[in-house]
């Protein structure tokens, strides 16, 4: 597959990705969008890269498609066990306690970068279980890729994809279906479901939960940076990042603080 772009392409093709989504395809993953490119302009019948481009330029559907295409969607419920115990045993306490305080009994949650589902599900879950039942919750989660929102929204998995769900919680918030497992309604409905790049602003605010877990290790610093500002942004003046365990913001300038708990890490933003 290699050579099928030239050097100029490959930076034109690089070049665009990165503009609309802060995607970096560095020289290491090369063959990975030249293999996405290839299949793409046989799909979209262009008779060579240069056509293509200039398809990409006119036609914003074909450009979702291909950063679609480009994207990894690798997750599995309740990835990353410590994370939903950190959740589970310090982040909801703490911000329970807070809101107590203020008279507020609502807590915001988004999974951004969400993938086929299971994040936000595990999320739904965790809540379900252990946010007080005067607590209302308000989960969204989104991605880049409208065939994995599909998938989260149908709300059915294969066992293959159920190997990190806990029995008791595949007892009680799932209902076997021939080959796999449907997730019952009073969890899918606790979750909002829409695309979104995080190139731009996601329209939401005073979240009290972010995670964005194994998608900025795709971004360069800058685009990263520019990410991890628009959650601030975003976020409620006491509130919780997480990110991946192969992810961090050592080095970046921004506002969050590092919390290291008994189960993981995570960072807060507290300004009152």
């Amino acid at each position: 597959m290699a050579g099928f772009l030239t050097d100029s392409e490959y930076e034109k093709m690089r070049k665009i990705i990165y503009d609309e989504s802060g995607i970096h395809f560095c020289d290491s993953n090369r063959t990975i969008l030249e293999s996405r490119l290839k299949e793409r302009l046989k799909k979209a019948n262009a008779a060579s890269v240069s056509e293509y481009y200039d398809l990409l330029i006119k036609d914003r559907e074909e450009m979702r498609v291909l950063l679609d295409s480009v994207t990894t969607n690798l997750t599995r419920f309740f990835r990353n066990t410590a994370h939903f115990q950190t959740l589970q045993y310090y982040v909801i306490p703490d911000l329970v306690e807070w809101k107590e305080k203020k008279g507020d009994n609502r807590i915001k949650i988004w999974s951004a970068g969400c993938s086929t589902g299971e994040e936000p599900y595990s999320i739904a879950i965790v809540l379900k279980e252990f946010l007080p039942s005067y607590f209302q919750a308000d989960l969204w989660a989104s991605d880049i890729s409208l065939k994995s929102l599909m998938i989260a929204k149908e709300g059915f998995y294969p066992e293959t994809r159920i190997g990190g769900v806990p029995e008791n919680y595949l007892k009680k918030y799932f209902d076997k279906k021939g080959d796999g497992y449907q997730i019952k309604d009073e969890i899918k409905k606790m979750i909002k479901f829409d695309y979104h790049n995080l190139k731009f602003d996601s329209g939401l605010r005073n979240l009290d939960v972010v995670f964005c877990r194994n998608v900025i290790i795709y971004f360069d610093e800058v685009a990263q940076k520019a990410v991890i500002n628009r959650f601030w942004d975003a976020m409620n003046s006491h509130s919780y990042l997480f990110i991946g365990h192969s992810e961090s913001l050592f080095g970046m300038d921004t506002g969050f603080e590092f919390v290291k708990t008994d189960w993981s890490t995570l960072y807060r933003k507290f300004t009152e």
